[in-house]
């Protein structure tokens, strides 16, 4: 009989790429490797409310949310590490007073200001522009004419200081991150790459100490397991604290050199059958 593992999937770069494709080969080494016995969580920056349905359809376990901020056993809420009210509204009021736009997640709610949807739409062009043609072989996770996130950024309403584990700030200013960071790194984590090609004018704060890698060890403990028997797989720098806490820590063949310096080895890219490879190499498949 097989020993059980438990593999960590980071969503934007290695279970999708940036169009919001995923490869069919990912699909397969998820649902083969749970059909092996073996476990497969989501582990993301991503809100709850972010991971879209065909997503969520592939068959995960369970999910680590908002960079660390929430994690869920199946469908039940297990883990929540969300940041005092007063330590939200300081971090707002820096926002607002330096121009930045921002988002807010709580686990099932994203509260925008009011510039993020242009900003996001202007990214999604970009983007697309950088891509040229798309992938027409695979279909976007979105399943959407309209992106579901420019449907979420366009509901501005009042902000919640409760229950927020994580905000993401978008500016045209490249000084954005050393400025965040100067003003808040204290009592928050934060970190950059948030939307690679905007570099240091996005990024994604939590509170301190608060990040992937610490709430993986806590979703291990309460599941039994042992972190030398995870397998965490990622390409951006909020994943870094994943790779070093799991067993094995496998940077995507996209991933930045800063992630792939931690890692333990790399795989091929994320529609290079990447994520089939590396549970390939392991024995999950």
């Amino acid at each position: 009989m097989i020993s059980p593992r438990i593999a960590f999937l980071d969503v934007d770069g290695t279970l999708i790429d940036s169009g919001e494709v995923i490869a069919d080969s990912t699909i397969e080494a998820v649902q083969t490797a749970r059909a092996n016995g073996h476990l497969v969580y989501l582990c993301t920056g991503r809100a709850s409310v972010e991971i879209y349905a065909k997503i969520r359809d592939i068959g995960f376990d369970g999910a680590i949310s908002a960079g660390g901020g929430f994690a869920e056993i199946g469908d039940e809420l297990v883990i929540s590490r969300t940041m005092p009210e007063e330590a939200v509204a300081r971090m707002v009021a820096f926002y607002e007073e330096s121009g930045y736009d921002f988002y807010l997640q709580a686990f099932a709610e994203l509260y925008p200001s009011p510039g993020v949807r242009s900003r996001f739409a202007s990214y999604l062009q970009d983007d697309q522009d950088r891509r040229g043609e798309t992938r027409t072989d695979l279909e976007s996770v979105t399943g959407e004419h309209e992106h579901p996130a420019l449907k979420a950024f366009a509901d501005v309403r009042p902000l919640s200081f409760t229950g927020i584990a994580k905000s993401v700030f978008l500016a045209g200013d490249l000084s954005a991150f050393d400025r965040v960071t100067a003003a808040l790194s204290g009592d928050f984590h934060v970190i950059t790459g948030t939307i690679p090609h905007m570099g240091k004018g996005s990024g994604e704060v939590t509170l301190g100490g608060v990040n992937k890698g610490s709430t993986i060890l806590q979703l291990l403990d309460k599941l039994g397991l042992d972190a030398s028997r995870a397998i965490g797989v990622g390409d951006s720098n909020n994943d870094i604290e994943m790779l070093q806490v799991c067993g094995v820590g496998i940077a995507m063949g996209n991933a930045t050199d800063a992630v792939k310096a931690h890692a333990d080895e790399v795989t091929t890219s994320v529609l290079d059958d990447g994520v089939w490879n590396a549970f390939r190499r392991h024995g999950l498949i």
